[in-house]
């Protein structure tokens, strides 16, 4: 614009554009690898191409249950509609065999020697209505069967068998769909990041797992698993390829008491595929850790899985979850606020690998960490102590302001007398 107005020339313009992208580093992202588990658990993978179509339909219930709830109501309400007009064409035939829709069976000469196979039917609306009542049991007492009709009775006997089926499968569907395990793990909740620091002397791979219920999970357990693109030594490529890794858990059961909010942690040892990255190698690894937690409910007692995953973007290295857990007035209160805080602490940037084969390593970084933190609290003393100093010196300077000067007064004769105010 100002190139434009003659009022900076178009070269320094164009030249200042040309230095400005000279500046700036031209850094390409590496492609973000999809996610095979979602942050929520949900599986990120698509069914293409399945020719045997048929096999959904050998399993009926549970192709019903997995469908969503706008298509299993539709298919809630046609079974019902269907089956109330099949069985009204049903009846609108047995009555028309009989005869009933004849104007002339309805005379009074014919009163006493004609009897309906089903009373008050007389067109297709009539059957559809006796349809109702009899699959859905109200009987409002103006149509009701005889028995005329041996035929009549067989379709009663079919349809009330045809409706107790299409109520029990529909009513079971329903009931599935609405106690389905994966609605109770929606309170299960893990931290949105994971870290990996020093415990107990080894690097370690932790993140948090809590229950916003107070109903527990029975028998919880947490496996962990690494998915990665991996090739073979014959050239094999494997898109998707899991390896299981160990929790450290001090129960031999290896099951968690998920009374409160737990850190899971994983050692980084000789049989942990993360054995030799280190911090600089992580950004650029194409891995993901997928968590898996399984358990029973308490109060149904269905299996339940929640699950998520952590890629390399969302470890933490050199960091620690803050405890959320305090006693309160004789009661545990859990802080839900602070579930996914971290802090920074003392890590090497180095793999499990060369920690290991350096122990040395370890203590350098903790003896870096001490002096940095003594540092830390002398500056922060020296600049509490200069705060102090500047504050009793501006104090000074206050009270010296207010002191009243000596004033000296000349009397006429020529006198002069000093008095202060």
């Amino acid at each position: 614009m100002l190139a434009r107005k003659s009022i900076i020339p178009e070269e320094y313009v164009l030249a200042r554009i040309a230095a400005e992208n000279l500046r700036k580093p031209r850094i390409r992202d590496r492609p973000r690898k999809a996610r095979f588990i979602a942050k929520n658990g949900a599986c990120n993978l698509a069914h293409k191409n399945i020719r045997e179509q048929g096999r959904f339909l050998q399993d009926i219930f549970t192709t019903l249950v997995d469908l969503k709830w706008r298509h299993t109501l539709v298919i809630f309400t046609m079974s019902f509609l269907c089956s109330w007009l099949l069985f009204a064409m049903m009846w609108w035939l047995v009555a028309f065999a009989h005869g009933d829709m004849d104007p002339s069976t309805e005379s009074p000469a014919n009163s006493t020697k004609w009897t309906p196979c089903v009373t008050c039917v007389r067109s297709f609306t009539s059957a559809f209505l006796f349809s109702i009542e009899v699959q859905v049991t109200i009987g409002f007492g103006g149509r009701m069967m005889t028995e005329e009709c041996p035929l009549a009775i067989t379709v009663l006997i079919l349809q009330n068998i045809v409706g107790l089926i299409i109520n029990a499968v529909m009513l079971g569907c329903i009931f599935m769909k609405t106690a389905q395990a994966h609605r109770r793990a929606e309170t299960l909740i893990f931290s949105r990041q994971a870290v990996i620091a020093v415990r107990n002397g080894k690097l370690c791979f932790m993140f948090r797992v809590g229950d916003l219920r107070k109903s527990m999970i029975i028998s919880a357990s947490v496996r962990i698993q690494v998915v990665r693109k991996t090739t073979t030594p014959e050239g094999e490529v494997i898109p998707i390829h899991q390896v299981d890794i160990p929790v450290d858990n001090p129960i031999e059961s290896n099951n968690i008491f998920l009374v409160a909010p737990l850190i899971i942690c994983h050692v980084i040892d000789k049989r942990s595929p993360l054995y030799d990255i280190s911090a600089s190698d992580l950004a650029l690894q194409d891995l993901e850790l997928i968590v898996i937690l399984e358990g029973v409910v308490e109060t149904t007692g269905i299996t339940t899985q929640a699950r998520t995953s952590y890629v390399a973007e969302e470890i933490l290295w050199g960091h620690r979850f803050v405890p959320i857990v305090t006693e309160e007035e004789g009661v545990y209160a859990v802080d839900y606020s602070k579930f996914g805080n971290t802090v920074k602490v003392a890590a090497p940037r180095c793999s499990a690998r060369e920690l290991d084969e350096k122990p040395s390593i370890l203590i350098q970084t903790l003896q870096k960490s001490e002096l940095s933190h003594q540092n830390s609290l002398r500056k922060r003393n020296s600049m509490r102590r200069n705060n102090s100093i500047r504050r009793s010196n501006s104090m000074r300077r206050t009270n010296s302001s207010l002191v009243v000067p000596k004033v000296q007064f000349i009397t006429p004769e020529g006198s002069q007398s000093a008095s202060e105010t």
